[in-house]
């Protein structure tokens, strides 16, 4: 049993949490089932009540929804002002968190914790905010419903049919100093509903058809009360641990069923369910993991593994801790837990056995530590023979009896030359070398054989008469006796530790392979690569061909299991495994070998999952000899790795899912964009095309020659802008679809100046232009037409932003082993906001308050046309004046 000092003694993390709390601000929350009942009301009230007590309170904010009894209880409180924030062209109110901290009171109230903050607050949430006061220690009284609780979120959508879209993490709630529940029954608050208290009329009469209905309103309360409840006995058990309190308190029922490897464990479990159900209580089943456990037989491995199955189907929570006693080792995860009851099953064995290894139920009425014990019936059927517990770990091996029979005959060499040298009374100390090291190596029966060898060469080597098997004097025989005890005791105790040593061993292996597999597991964002670890994973540690299955994804939802990822590679299934994978999946169930289902299987398949859905099938077939199934701690690995592998598959497929929604809303943005570009900038040259023509077709004799030649001339040039609107519309969706394959040849730099100079002039009429190649520039190795489109497009911007008689410049040079081609204009140049988007698809900057024409895709395909030929292009204002500069460079050729 531990020592009184260490039951004793404080928590260490319980007293970490007390300290890491008193730095800062304490935290009462109101909570609610429901708008309405009063949360609000009751901070306030209890807000005065410390103002009179001398405390320093101020208010944060508080919504008084138009409530004529709660904007009475603010009255004698200091409300601070509020936060003014534009948004969308309104002004928005928000809690003022650094007025707060710069009055620093004892005590800040802020109502509706879910709230959430208006873009260009300081945090997006309030709950944050709260955080950051309770940082810097300022007490904090908050209000809270129940629905906004994010762990029950979709519980509560089902049953109200309404989703609440602002909710805080369940941590908030868990790490408050405090939570009142502010209750108020369904009859009360319809009454209040229907007197207008919480809503107007209609508004009220609109909310009890569908929100506060007396079935809705029972079940939130009865929400609200267990959270309340689950957050109490949280802070019970924190202050048993911080005050060493041994406990159990029975404010709340917790049932421990204690699991062991026989048949009349599934009863204990069963009868413990049903303890649990009559009490409504939580249930745990817990295995304590013995030395002993290193030798169960396969058929008790099964047992377990089967029994601790069915206490999970129950809804149990299965539990394993390793330990020397199960008697300490139940008591004290029953401390820790405050559980109030114990079920255990009736033993069976024999009266010899309870009475050399003791009886776990004699010894747990007898502990007195206040818990309440439940024997459950044994299990019908013949009593099982026990076998002998320190027989379970023999080898079965000769090698470790012949080692100890040279270890002996080396202890009897050294003890025959020591005797001879030096005349040492105890010589027989130099046996229990050799049994200390078979026990520490082999176990407790190979110690016990170099023990009995021991003392057999004792008795023929050093006790008179020499030589024989026989002694003489009595004092020898004691002194034999005495040999054969301690020799005993020792191997015994050495055995024991050799054993504690394996399975602590067992234990950090089984962690540090997790841990190695969790570490595997985190960088990877690929499902292949993700699927591929946990097959090999697996195979490795459970020596085994392992199969990872997943439904094919369709239209319709999930089709055929197939399988995503095997080791070792080319792993196939029959249809026959195929079908038992298909069982597995839609039960929900471990299928095939070592199950109930369909056990004459080569495979097991055991379903992995997430809290959010189904994820998969993972196939096991054992390598090892014997029946092919796996142990109960290999079963216990395996759900483990396949727990992480669930949710880390989910992680991916989140992502794969998350990227896809990213894509497709930039895809509708662009669409959009493209439809309001296209549906204002081609109609504007289609209407004076057709107002021209119109005109020409009807008045064509009224109009003279000038006239007519005019008109033709607008429809023309419109018609002219309309093809380039159109030609980057198709040159963007080239881009889009990777289709632009450059044809290089050798372009000179000035050729292709003049060229788009010559092309372009019709746009920059109206402006200077000046051009300033040097001679001797390098050939670059260019498609012609795509370098000039997008030195075009630059020009067109350049024209569009600077105004009549400004200058517009191209000019050329070499930096390094690039040729730099730099367009200047003399226009309103290009705010900062605007730098990092310009080359965007359909963005468009602003001169003021002039909408420009265009559609927003000049600048992108030029970046588009520049990049593919493996250029850059770049903007910045200009230095020296007014206006943007272009920067276009490509590599010599």
């Amino acid at each position: 049993m531990a020592g009184v000092g260490e039951e004793t003694r404080p928590s260490p993390d319980a007293l970490l949490k007390a300290a890491e709390k008193e730095a800062r601000g304490k935290h009462k929350i109101f909570l609610g089932a429901a708008p309405g009942v009063g949360k609000t009301w009751e901070m306030l009230s209890t807000a005065r009540r410390r103002k009179l007590e001398g405390a320093d309170v101020v208010v944060g904010v508080v919504e008084t929804h138009g409530r004529a009894e709660t904007e009475a209880q603010l009255a004698g409180l200091e409300i601070l002002p509020r936060r003014h924030i534009a948004y969308k062209g309104r002004m928005l109110e928000e809690m003022d968190i650094d007025a707060i901290l710069a009055r620093r009171p004892a005590l800040v109230l802020v109502d509706e914790l879910a709230h959430t903050n208006a873009e260009g607050s300081r945090h997006p949430k309030r709950y944050l905010d709260v955080e950051e006061l309770l940082a810097a220690g300022v007490d904090v009284y908050s209000t809270l419903n129940v629905q906004h609780i994010e762990s029950l979120n979709d519980v509560i959508a089902r049953i109200t049919r309404i989703r609440v879209r602002e909710t805080v993490p369940d941590r908030i709630v868990d790490t408050a100093d405090e939570v009142e529940l502010v209750d108020l029954t369904p009859a009360d608050l319809i009454a209040r509903l229907g007197e207008g208290k919480v809503y107007v009329r209609e508004q009220a009469q609109r909310a009890v058809r569908r929100y506060f209905s007396p079935g809705n309103l029972t079940a939130l309360r009865e929400l609200a009360l267990r959270r309340t409840a689950e957050r109490v006995d949280d802070q019970m058990l924190s202050y048993m641990r911080e005050h060493a309190i041994t406990g159990p308190w029975a404010a709340g029922e917790r049932v421990i069923v204690c699991l062991d490897p026989s048949p009349g464990a599934a009863n204990a479990v069963r009868a413990a369910k049903r303890t649990a159900d009559s009490l409504d209580a939580e249930l745990i089943a817990l295995y304590v993991e013995t030395e002993r456990h290193a030798g169960l037989s396969d058929a008790e491995h099964t047992c377990l593994a089967e029994t601790m199955r069915l206490a999970t189907q129950l809804g149990a929570e299965v539990a394993t801790v390793p330990g020397r006693s199960v008697v300490e080792e139940i008591l004290a995860f029953a401390r820790a837990r405050n559980a109030t009851r114990v079920v255990v099953g009736k033993s069976r064995r024999s009266r010899w056995f309870e009475l050399t290894h003791g009886s776990v139920v004699d010894e747990l009425v007898r502990s007195g530590s206040g818990l309440a014990v439940e024997v459950a019936p044994s299990a019908d059927g013949p009593v099982p023979v026990q076998p002998i517990d320190w027989l379970l770990g023999a080898p079965r091996q000769i090698g470790p009896y012949l080692e100890g029979v040279l270890t002996t005959a080396l202890a009897t060499a050294v003890g025959k030359l020591v005797d001879q040298l030096i005349n040492v009374p105890n010589v027989s100390l130099v046996f229990v070398v050799p049994v200390l090291i078979a026990a520490a190596r082999h176990g407790l029966v190979p110690s016990l054989w170099v023990a009995g060898l021991s003392v057999l060469c004792f008795n023929f080597f050093f006790l008179p008469p020499l030589y024989e098997f026989t002694i003489s004097d009595p004092a020898n025989i004691v002194a034999l006796v005495l040999f054969m005890f301690v020799a005993i005791v020792a191997s015994a105790l050495a055995a024991r530790t050799r054993a504690q040593t394996e399975a602590a061993r067992r234990e950090a292996r089984t962690t540090a392979d997790l841990y190695a597999f969790s570490r595997k597991i985190a960088g990877v964002v690929d499902l292949y690569d993700l699927l591929w670890t946990v097959a090999t994973h697996l195979a490795r540690l459970l020596n085994a061909e392992v199969v990872v299955l997943m439904p094919e994804k369709t239209s319709a939802g999930n089709g055929k299991l197939e399988a995503s990822a095997a080791f070792p590679p080319g792993t196939e299934l029959t249809e026959a495994d195929l079908a038992a994978a298909r069982w597995s999946w839609d039960a929900d169930q471990p299928t095939g070998k070592g199950t109930d289902t369909l056990p004459g299987g080569r495979w097991l398949f055991v379903p992995i999952r997430t809290s959010r859905s189904e994820i998969g099938v993972i196939g096991v077939l054992p390598l090892k000899e014997g029946d092919g199934s796996l142990s109960a701690a290999e079963r216990r690995l395996l759900d483990a790795v396949g727990n992480q592998a669930a949710v880390a598959i989910e992680r991916v497929t989140l992502v794969a899912d998350i990227d896809q929604a990213q894509l497709g809303v930039e895809r509708e943005r662009l669409r959009s964009a493209m439809l309001t570009s296209v549906s204002h900038d081609l109609r504007t040259p289609l209407a004076s095309i057709i107002g021209a023509l119109s005109s020409l077709r009807s008045y064509r004799d009224r109009y003279d020659e000038a006239t007519r030649a005019e008109l033709l001339g607008t429809a023309l040039s419109e018609a002219e802008r309309l093809d380039r609107f159109v030609g980057n519309l198709l040159a963007m969706t080239r881009l889009d679809a990777g289709a632009i394959t450059p044809k290089r040849e050798a372009v000179e730099v000035g050729d292709l100046v003049s060229t788009t100079l010559r092309r372009a002039m019709p746009l920059l009429e109206g402006r200077q232009v000046g051009s300033s190649i040097p001679p001797g520039l390098p050939s670059l190795s260019l498609d012609f037409v795509l370098a000039e489109q997008a030195l075009f497009n630059l020009l067109d911007n350049a024209a569009k932003y600077s105004p009549a008689g400004a200058r517009i410049e191209i000019e050329a040079h070499q930096v390094g082993a690039r040729v730099e081609i730099v367009v200047r204009d003399e226009g309103p140049g290009i705010a900062a906001a605007d730098l990092d988007r310009i080359f965007d698809k359909f963005y468009r900057a602003h001169e003021g308050d002039r909408r420009l024409a265009g559609t927003g895709l000049g600048l992108a395909i030029a970046r588009g046309f520049v990049e593919v030929q493996g250029g850059t292009i770049a903007v910045r204002n200009r230095a020296d004046r007014s206006g943007a500069e272009f920067v276009v460079s490509y590599p010599v050729s």
